[in-house]
């Protein structure tokens, strides 16, 4: 499991809300696909570097959600500050599994189990060693 979570300051806008001031659900999976993306790249990995062959491959590498088990346990309002928490947990082969929450302070509003999938030229990828040492992640 990588050391600590990754933390993103989200502020909540009018376009990301319904039209009674509360966030659409579908607004929570741009916020935690952002949250993934910041993990990487505070770990010195840029998607666009994945995405050029980085890791010593020949393939261009991505992540794909594979899977998503999300609980939505209270709503957030237009204008409140949220943190996007993201830690990955563990990577197997090709996929990693990642924990998310969205925190508005220390209240919990969102869950979210998320498995990725690394892929290249059309079919899953083992994800790069480097990478893995940079979360910290252990697996075969």
């Amino acid at each position: 499991m990588s050391a600590e979570p990754h933390l993103l300051p989200i502020r909540v806008y009018y376009e990301d809300t319904d039209f009674s001031g509360v966030v659409y659900h579908a607004s929570y999976l741009r916020f935690m696909e952002r949250g993934r993306t910041e993990l990487i790249r505070a770990l010195g990995v840029e998607q666009r570097e994945l995405f050029a062959s980085e890791g010593g491959t020949e393939v261009a590498l991505a992540f794909a959600v594979r899977r998503m088990a999300i609980e939505f346990l209270k709503p957030a309002l237009m204008d409140d500050l949220l943190t996007i928490e993201t830690i990955a947990v563990v990577a197997r082969g090709a996929t990693m599994q990642i924990a998310q929450r969205v925190l508005r302070g220390s209240e919990e509003l969102v869950t979210a189990e998320v498995t990725v999938a690394c892929v290249g030229a059309g079919k899953a990828r083992r994800i790069p060693e480097a990478l893995r040492r940079r979360l910290r992640l252990d697996g075969p």
